[in-house]
C-alpha cells in the first residue's frame, strides 16, 4: 500500500530518475539523508517490466517510502499491463518518461520523442490510471519540447494531457533537440527557460507543476517554490548528497539531519543484509563518493573505498575509510 506523507507547506523536493544512478542502493542512501524527499526509481522500460525478471526491476525497500517509479513506454495497452504489475509494488507515484532524449529511448518511440504526440499521451496516461490503484499518483515528466516545435507548444501539450485527467507534470525547463544533440548534451545545451514553467502554472493553477533542470542549491528550490509545487534535482543530489540534508526543513519538517558519519554506519546492516543476497558492497558504496565533498578528508575516504571496495565484500572497509576521514581531521 502506499504511505501518503504530506507536509505542511504541500511542496514536493523530488530525486530525479538518473540511468545507472537512483538504483535501489542509491535510494536507501539517500533515504538516511532525507525523510520526506520524494525519490524516483531509474526509468524501467514496459518491456523490462512484461517480458524480464520484473522483481529485479521494481523491488525496493520499505524505508524508501515516499518513491516514485518512472516508467517508459508509449503503447498505452502495455502501459496499462505494465502498470498493473507494478502498482503492486506499492509505489506512492508512477511517472511516465515523456523526456528522455536518448537515441536508445528514441528508437523504442518512448521518451522525449512522445512531446510531438500529446493525444498518444493522453491515451497512455489513461490507460496508466486505469490499471493503478486510486490511492498511487499517475504523473508526466516532459520538456518544453523538441526539434522544431516552439517551447510554447507546452501549453498545448499539457492541456490534452490534463484532458485525460493527469493533474501532476514534472516539466524539465529546456527543450530537446533529438537530431543533433546526444543525451549529456541536452541535459546542458539548450537554455533554461524558468519563466515558461512559471507561466503553465499560471494558466493551469489547478494543476501540479513541478520544475527540473540546473538547479543545484536549497536557495534556488525556495524561489522556485513562489511560482511553482516543486521543485525536482537531479545530478547535484547525486555528486553532492548532503545538499538532501537540508531538505527536511526546507520542506517544514522539524527533523535535525544525521552526521556524514553516522549516515555511512546506518548503511552498515543494509549492507551485510546485501552481501548474504549475493550483492557486493562496491555496488552500494559507489553512490556515496560525493557525500563529503568540501570536507578535509574526503580525498584519502574515497581513495580508499576506491582501493579496497573492488576486491573486499566486507563492512570492515567501511570503518576503514571513515577512520582515514578521522585521521586527517585530527592532523
Amino acid at each position: 500500500m502506499p504511505k501518503q506523507l504530506h507536509n505542511r507547506y504541500q511542496k514536493t523536493f523530488a530525486v530525479a530518475p538518473m540511468m545507472g544512478w537512483t538504483s535501489r542502493h542509491c535510494r536507501y542512501f539517500h533515504r538516511q539523508i532525507s525523510r520526506h524527499a520524494l525519490l524516483y526509481t531509474e526509468m524501467v522500460t514496459t518491456g523490462a517490466i512484461l517480458y524480464g525478471e520484473h522483481r529485479r526491476f521494481l523491488q525496493y525497500d520499505d524505508s524508501e517510502h515516499p518513491i516514485a517509479l518512472q516508467i517508459g513506454g508509449g503503447n498505452p495497452n502495455e502501459l496499462e499491463k505494465a502498470v498493473t504489475i507494478a502498482d503492486a509494488y506499492g509505489y506512492d507515484e508512477i511517472n511516465l518518461n515523456v523526456g528522455c532524449p536518448s537515441d536508445r529511448v528514441q528508437q523504442g518511440n518512448i521518451g522525449a520523442v512522445l512531446m510531438a504526440e500529446p493525444k498518444r499521451v493522453a491515451q497512455c496516461y489513461r490507460a496508466m490510471r486505469n490499471a493503478a490503484n486510486p490511492r498511487t499518483k499517475i504523473s508526466v515528466k516532459n520538456r518544453l519540447s523538441i526539434d522544431n516545435l516552439p517551447e510554447h507548444s507546452v501549453f498545448d501539450f499539457v492541456e490534452t494531457v490534463a484532458n485525460a485527467g493527469c493533474r501532476t507534470f514534472i516539466i524539465h525547463a529546456r527543450k530537446a533537440f533529438l537530431q543533433g544533440l546526444d543525451a549529456k548534451a541536452n541535459r546542458d545545451v539548450p537554455p533554461l527557460n524558468y519563466e515558461l514553467v512559471y507561466q503553465v502554472k499560471q494558466r493551469f493553477p489547478e494543476l501540479e507543476i513541478i520544475i527540473n533542470g540546473g538547479i543545484k542549491t536549497l536557495d534556488e528550490a525556495k524561489r522556485h517554490y513562489h511560482h511553482v509545487d516543486g521543485v525536482m534535482v537531479g545530478r547535484e543530489a547525486y555528486q553532492n548528497p548532503w545538499l538532501l540534508a537540508g531538505v527536511d526543513e526546507l520542506l517544514g519538517y522539524d527533523s535535525r539531519p544525521l552526521s556524514r558519519q553516522q549516515i555511512i554506519r546506518n548503511m552498515v546492516p543494509y549492507i551485510e543484509r546485501e552481501i548474504d543476497k549475493g550483492n557486493h558492497l562496491k555496488q552500494i558504496a559507489r553512490h556515496w563518493m560525493g557525500l563529503f565533498h568540501g570536507q578535509r578528508g574526503t580525498r584519502a575516504f574515497k581513495q580508499h573505498l576506491n582501493d579496497h571496495m573492488n576486491n573486499r565484500n566486507d563492512t570492515a572497509v567501511i570503518e576503514e575509510a571513515l577512520a582515514k576521514l578521522a585521521d586527517v581531521s585530527s592532523n
